[in-house]
């Protein structure tokens, strides 16, 4: 069913693999539309203990067709307070992201989860969101939780820990 075929057995693979595998209730990874296989949603449960927790976090993510060895681009669509989110537009600070640093060795699931591990352990040494990593680096984390509380329940029905 898919209009346009992929050059990349490998979204393939991954896309039957998930299809069978049984559900995480952490990650939900779906194909975005049916007939492209390159673009994909996640869901994201906020991590228990994190002031996102109880929150549900989207994502965007679009492989390009030279995947797996090129990393996808993943975004949020959910709004987030976090030092390495940049606020207006989703885009996620994150080293596996990047060229240099990516390795085929992840999947679209090992991306989702190393996301939701970055929404426990906020980078406050290279934000992108500076006000938030400014809060982080003063040492004032009471603020940047409150804050993390005060948008994951604005915008993605959490009441963070």
């Amino acid at each position: 069913p898919f209009l346009r075929m992929p050059s990349c057995p490998r979204l393939l693979k991954e896309y039957k693999e998930l299809s069978t595998a049984k559900p995480d209730p952490e990650i939900e990874l779906n194909l975005t539309d049916e007939a492209d296989i390159y673009q994909w949603t996640a869901k994201l449960q906020g991590p228990a203990g994190s002031p996102y927790e109880g929150g549900r976090f989207e994502l965007k993510i679009v492989c390009l067709p030279t995947y797996p060895l090129a990393p996808p681009k993943v975004t949020f669509t959910t709004p987030v307070f976090h030092p390495n989110v940049l606020y207006k537009t989703g885009e996620i600070c994150l080293d596996i992201l990047k060229p240099e640093a990516w390795t085929p060795a992840w999947t679209l699931q090992s991306v989702c989860r190393a996301v939701a591990a970055l929404l426990s352990h906020p980078e406050a040494d290279s934000p992108l969101n500076c006000d938030c990593g400014n809060l982080i680096r003063s040492g004032d984390m009471r603020g940047y939780r409150s804050m993390a509380r005060m948008y994951t329940a604005m915008h993605a029905g959490g009441n963070g820990s």
